[in-house]
């Protein structure tokens, strides 16, 4: 395993684990987990070298923070522990945003206790709330950080302008957004602004949801209850054009003897040593294959490849529907 900073200070794998995959938002999101197989998983990321371990609270929701609790006790030293707050999760399955103070630091402790920690190394607005100025948020942040309880600070899915006025208020470690292969719009002016402020990149869905990993030919491979069943770039009139893409991934992939994700996962590391992508994974077998992808070293000649089958917009489809896309870039 390879390491990069996060920020001026904090260290991590070259590749973190999305534990996302294993308890998600509703049951089955990507397909059924097994725990025993989650636990393994969480094992062998260690055994490979792997620091940096991405949760929420959301995720469950609960039970994911629980299960990575379950897996690092006794080992807590080695490891980046990142989680996230930012929802209502009062009235469920309705969930809406809340990052008032008041929610932040309830957020922390729960996450704590349900970690089985005493300091939580990474702590993220999982999504920025319309309600509630960055500055009271990321204040309140600050305030877990002087009392010992959160290391770093991290946003997710900020817009540039939100992104400046949290910096003011206090250093940001790490933005975690969506970034790959088929969704390259945060090149324009996110990227930059992460790197001339010194905040590092936390790229998740980096396989574009397990797209372009090749494995998935056609919607009947998922399950009926798999979301990506209503992602609109896995819909019927989407898929196909998707494909397209996938098609050039492999061929790179053929010419370095690798997988088509571990070359997808190899051009997000090609793109800056403060991008650090978090690739989900709830098998041995997945996980093994994403992390030999700090290993794949692409040609200038790949990386012109990858840039003319995936332009940025080049896509077919918006990457969430209609809801969730009112909540990023605010």
């Amino acid at each position: 395993m390879k390491y990069r900073k996060l920020g001026t200070e904090l260290e991590v794998s070259a590749l973190g684990l999305g534990c996302m995959p294993m308890f998600g938002i509703g049951a089955g999101m990507y397909g059924k987990a097994d725990m025993a197989e989650s636990l393994a998983t969480l094992d062998r990321a260690i055994e490979l070298g792997v620091t940096f371990f991405d949760t929420a609270e959301v995720y469950g929701p609960y039970k994911n923070e629980e299960l990575l609790g379950q897996a690092i006790r006794g080992r807590r030293d080695r490891l980046v522990i990142a989680t996230k707050f930012g929802f209502d999760l009062t009235d469920l399955p309705n969930i809406g945003t809340d990052s008032s103070p008041a929610n932040v630091h309830r957020a922390c402790d729960a996450s704590l206790l349900r970690l089985g920690i005493d300091t939580i190394d990474l702590f993220y607005q999982h999504r920025v709330d319309p309600d509630v100025p960055i500055e009271e948020t990321v204040g309140a942040m600050a305030e877990l950080v002087q009392a010992g309880k959160v290391r770093y600070l991290g946003l997710s899915e900020a817009g540039a302008d939100t992104i400046r006025r949290a910096q003011k208020t206090h250093p940001i470690a790490a933005l975690q957004s969506e970034y790959s292969l088929w969704e390259r719009s945060i090149e324009e002016e996110i990227l930059p602004l992460c790197q001339d402020l010194n905040i590092g990149f936390v790229p998740y869905s980096p396989l574009g949801r397990g797209f372009l990993t090749g494995q998935i030919k056609s919607r009947n491979d998922l399950d009926a209850d798999d979301y990506r069943l209503r992602d609109p770039r896995y819909s019927e009139e989407n898929f196909d054009q998707n494909l397209k893409l996938v098609d050039v991934v492999k061929t790179v992939a053929g010419r370095h003897g690798c997988s088509a994700a571990q070359v997808a996962l190899a051009w997000l590391l090609a793109q800056g040593d403060f991008v650090v992508p978090i690739p989900g994974s709830k098998r041995r077998a997945t996980l093994e294959d994403s992390m030999a992808a700090v290993d794949v070293k692409l040609t200038d000649a790949d990386l012109d490849e990858l840039e003319q089958a995936a332009p940025i917009g080049g896509t077919s489809g918006p990457r969430y529907g209609e809801a969730m896309m009112s909540m990023v870039r605010l």
